[in-house]
């Protein structure tokens, strides 16, 4: 069966090149085909030896995700569906902006971590995404985007920022997530700053700790609440690891940041978590660990048992964090018309709720994660 090389960072594949007797330069200039210039042809690697090539063509492949769907929404958002089998597809979102181009990947197909507010999570989890799966959102939205190098004829770069907050949470699928981030990373394939990679987490603590040591780039937490009570009802995974826990973590985790402070993200929901008591209750949560607040309005969806929280409430939690001291945003809400906008990421893909068995399928994986191993919810 041939290999996908998709699969492999830069250790990887030259790795995978000394098994075929190949030397490591090779697996660079492979590597540079494929990410930087977007290439899946091994015949169009015009300066590799034709025996090589005619060997990759036997024993290798370059296999992204297909495209299902690319929508375009009023706004410039574009909204990607591929296939990952068994019919289960996972969204891919590009968001254009005057100093950035953002591309949203997801990391799962679905989410097992039921964040009450999530219409991801309403539809179960499936599996994890392969390192493929996951690079391979990056690597057809370069080539759908209108060109194959990491940048345009005018030198400036179309995707400058990568997020893994789409569907699913990246740290439950670490050993896929990390080769795939490397990439990101690597010169010879995307050559982004560990700036501008963010890995978006509700909070899984072991995972954390490994990132900082394996790959650390920029940090988004998903906080939705200034209590355990609160967060418990919201974002599940708090009652493994509670607020206290989290943010012991982030304080652990810049000391290895890119940026000196980690990202809170806050969705906004209408008489649960937007009055000024909790806005002042999550100065003194966070007093100790540098960060930013970003606020996120709620995008609504069928049944969801939740509202918006108006605009003008909005804007005066986000006059008390301003006033004390931490820096906020307000996130814009784009790509509704196309059902791209954040916490919509359902796809049309099969319901796969196991709800009864859900809690024990997580406990086992944070302790596989806890013991340094990969986790499969």
């Amino acid at each position: 069966m041939a290999e996908n090389l998709l699969d492999f960072d830069a250790e990887g594949l030259i790795a995978w090149f000394a098994q075929q007797g190949e030397k490591p330069f090779r697996a660079r200039q492979v590597l540079r085909w494929i990410h930087h210039f977007g290439e899946s042809d091994f015949s169009a690697m015009t300066d590799i030896a034709k025996s090589l090539r005619e060997k990759l063509l036997l024993t290798a492949t370059v296999s992204p995700p297909p495209t299902i769907s690319d929508k375009l929404s009023d706004d410039g958002t574009r909204k990607f569906l591929f296939d990952v089998g068994n019919g289960n597809a996972v969204e891919t979102v590009f968001i254009p902006e005057d100093d950035r181009g953002t591309l949203c990947i997801s990391s799962q197909a679905g989410c097992a971590l039921e964040c009450a507010f999530c219409s991801t999570g309403r539809q179960g989890f499936n599996r994890n995404l392969t390192t493929a799966e996951i690079i391979g959102q990056l690597w057809q939205a370069n080539r759908a985007l209108g060109h194959a190098p990491a940048s345009n004829n005018s030198g400036e770069r179309i995707i400058s920022n990568v997020v893994l907050m789409g569907m699913g949470e990246p740290l439950a699928n670490f050993d896929n997530l990390v080769p795939a981030l490397r990439l990101m990373l690597d010169d010879n394939a995307y050559g982004l700053s560990r700036r501008r990679v963010t890995v978006s987490t509700s909070g899984i603590v072991p995972a954390m700790d490994r990132l900082a040591a394996a790959c650390p780039v920029a940090l988004a937490v998903s906080l939705h609440a200034a209590t355990d009570g609160l967060r418990d009802k919201l974002v599940p995974i708090n009652r493994k690891y509670p607020l206290a826990e989290l943010m012991a973590a982030c304080q652990r985790y810049l000391v290895h940041a890119p940026r000196d402070f980690i990202t809170f993200e806050y969705v906004m929901l209408d008489g649960v978590n937007d009055s000024d008591a909790d806005a002042r209750a999550l100065l003194h949560l966070v007093q100790d660990v540098p960060c930013k607040f970003n606020l996120i309005p709620f995008n609504p969806f069928p049944a969801s048992g939740f509202k918006r929280s108006p605009a003008e409430r909005v804007r005066r939690f986000a006059s008390i964090l301003i006033n004390g001291g931490i820096v906020t945003t307000t996130r814009k809400t784009r790509g509704v018309d196309i059902d791209a906008a954040c916490g919509q990421l359902a796809g049309k893909v099969l319901d796969r709720s196991r709800r009864t068995s859900r809690s024990a399928e997580i406990d086992a994986g944070l302790a596989g994660a806890s013991a340094g191993v990969e986790l499969h919810l």
